[in-house]
């Protein structure tokens, strides 16, 4: 085993009986969180352990009774999904902290102050988080997290989730590569050529990031493109 701490474990019961696996921090909890990572990058080794202190492995016998399989990639796999991860104090704190920023940072993207009809800072929506108390999870995805904290949000503060569809109208000179580029910022809901050669478009985006798109298309015309928010809903 490494010297440093670049492994953890990852363990589960069956039957009243422990299996270990030795793991990467970070990789095992986007394996676990999300599934798009490969298995071998996860696996620190494909050893089962019984008790990894200790350094005792597990029999192909009992791996197999306990999980019908003693295959050590298939085990590991239904470890890393259905157990739990042994974070240290400070990898907990470092993952729920990025864990909470991606929180904050979908909800300024995608939500809105009704009232205004206007994006919301992230320090203001850092700080009502903090008035409700949300209670952040660490397995569970920012988005659906970001969702269910915006309606504990709502009793302290005016917020909710919208859309905001903008039209956009780019002149010829930068409207050839501008079709693509709006797809990779929203959905383009309506484009339209016209007898000049200007693109005219409709996309939607999140309303929290009617400033960012924004900035973005001025950025890829030079300036010279004619922007306004057709709706926000």
């Amino acid at each position: 085993m490494s010297k440093k701490q670049d492994y953890i474990v990852a363990w589960m019961e069956v039957r009243g009986k422990r299996f270990e696996i030795l793991v990467r921090p970070e990789l095992a909890f986007r394996y676990k969180e999300k599934g798009d990572v490969d298995l071998e990058d996860v696996l620190w080794t494909d050893t089962i352990y019984r008790d990894v202190r200790k350094g005792l492995k597990a029999s192909p016998e009992e791996v197999k009774k306990a999980f019908g399989t003693s295959d050590p990639r298939r085990v590991a796999e239904k470890i890393l999904k259905e157990g739990e991860i042994q974070l240290t104090e400070e990898q907990r704190r470092k993952l729920l902290e990025a864990k909470r920023r991606q929180i904050i940072s979908y909800i300024a993207r995608n939500a809105i102050d009704p009232t205004t009809g206007r994006p919301i800072p992230e320090a203001r929506i850092e700080a009502a988080l903090e008035e409700v108390r949300f209670p952040i999870n660490l397995w569970r995805d920012a988005e659906s997290q970001a969702v269910e904290a915006v309606r504990l949000i709502a009793r302290v503060m005016p917020i909710r989730l919208a859309k905001a569809l903008l039209e956009v109208k780019i002149p010829p000179p930068h409207s050839g590569r501008a079709y693509q580029a709006l797809m990779r910022m929203g959905e383009v809901k309506k484009a339209d050529w016209l007898p000049d050669g200007s693109l005219k478009a409709e996309i939607e985006i999140p309303a929290g990031a009617q400033v960012e798109v924004t900035s973005r298309i001025q950025a890829l015309a030079r300036g010279a493109a004619e922007v306004k928010v057709k709706k926000v809903a």
